[in-house]
């Protein structure tokens, strides 16, 4: 039997080419793994909780853009987390034995939180945020996933799972809970078109259903070596945000364009064209099968529906095992 794997992402808004690594690793699981892909919409609510108004519009926009990139319902099972109602239950079953020690050390905890206090303003010291690793760990455990695809620094959070799986099925005295494991990707940092992190609140993403003008927008606007003055100054390749994303996008010749860069033989525009060029080659075929997608009208929607069935199957299994050694059921 293939062994399962399961993760998500929140819909929190368009997607850009920072998720194009976990995305394209995503479809490289599906032809190994029993895949569970699913759109994290409580998870959403621990940091967004105050503005759902676009919340289900993005959660469909997100899944045509998963199938656009090459995610396959027939091959992998595409889901709504609050749809599948398992997910709020094993949430408050766990959270029960969940030791609040745990949580509190959490690496990420404290940094998110002060991370939104300078970046946006808000306080997002709730119970549901605290507590995101136990829901995460419940998405995981009801499907007894065997990896998770994570970068190193989530790796902390196949931990916990790990841990409240091990200590639940010592409690219960039975082995209710695989102890997942991490699948380590290695996910590139790309950062925004101004050298920060990548983000819709800095308005600095590139979108991976970008067209060709809205390329030409975002890579003019991205800044160079400040210190170059004229075309035939020679430029510095490691203070440019172009060349980062030429690292990434045209790696076949990034050697050629340093050189070029380094003795001035080849302008800031002219470079950025280059990577306007290799975006639009590898986005394009994104966008034409979004385009294919759009134009039948419930697909989405069939495409959730028989994956909730299918994920329903599985989690309420798991979820009646639980309920049955806690004398639940």
């Amino acid at each position: 039997m293939k062994e399962t794997i399961l993760s998500g992402m929140r819909p929190t808004g368009t997607l850009h080419i920072g998720h194009l690594s976990v995305l394209n690793n995503w479809v490289s699981l599906q032809a190994e793994y029993k895949c569970y892909f699913f759109a994290a919409d409580y998870h959403a609510l621990t940091t967004g909780y105050e503005n759902t108004a676009d919340l289900q519009e993005n959660i469909k926009n997100m899944v045509i853009d998963w199938m656009a990139v090459g995610i396959d319902p027939e091959k992998s099972t595409l889901f709504v987390q609050s749809k599948v109602q398992a997910h709020a239950e094993i949430f408050l079953l766990l959270s029960m034995l969940t030791p609040l020690s745990w949580l509190e050390r959490c690496p990420t905890y404290k940094a998110q939180i002060e991370q939104f206090k300078v970046n946006q303003g808000k306080d997002i010291t709730t119970y549901g945020f605290l507590g995101y690793p136990v829901l995460q760990a419940g998405d995981i455990l009801l499907y007894n996933a065997n990896r998770v695809p994570v970068g190193k620094d989530q790796l902390p959070h196949v931990e916990m799972t790990r841990e409240i799986a091990r200590r639940f099925n010592h409690i219960y005295n039975k082995k209710i809970f695989v102890e997942p494991e991490g699948k380590l990707s290695e996910i590139p940092l790309i950062v925004g078109t101004d050298g920060r992190k990548m983000s819709k609140s800095y308005h600095n993403q590139i979108n991976i259903m970008s067209d060709e003008k809205e390329l030409n927008k975002k890579v003019r606007s991205m800044i160079t070596d400040p210190s170059r003055i004229h075309k035939t100054d020679p430029g510095n390749p490691d203070v440019c945000t172009v060349f980062n994303y030429q690292k990434i996008y045209n790696a076949p010749i990034i050697e050629k364009l340093e050189s070029n860069c380094r003795k001035g033989t080849i302008g800031c525009m002219d470079c950025k064209k280059k990577l306007i060029s290799a975006l639009d080659i590898l986005l394009s075929p994104f966008r034409e099968k979004r385009a294919e997608i759009l134009k039948k009208p419930s697909y989405v929607e069939d495409v959730l529906r028989e994956g909730q069935i299918q994920a329903s199957k599985q989690a309420d299994e798991t979820l009646n095992a639980v309920k049955s050694v806690m004398n639940m059921a």
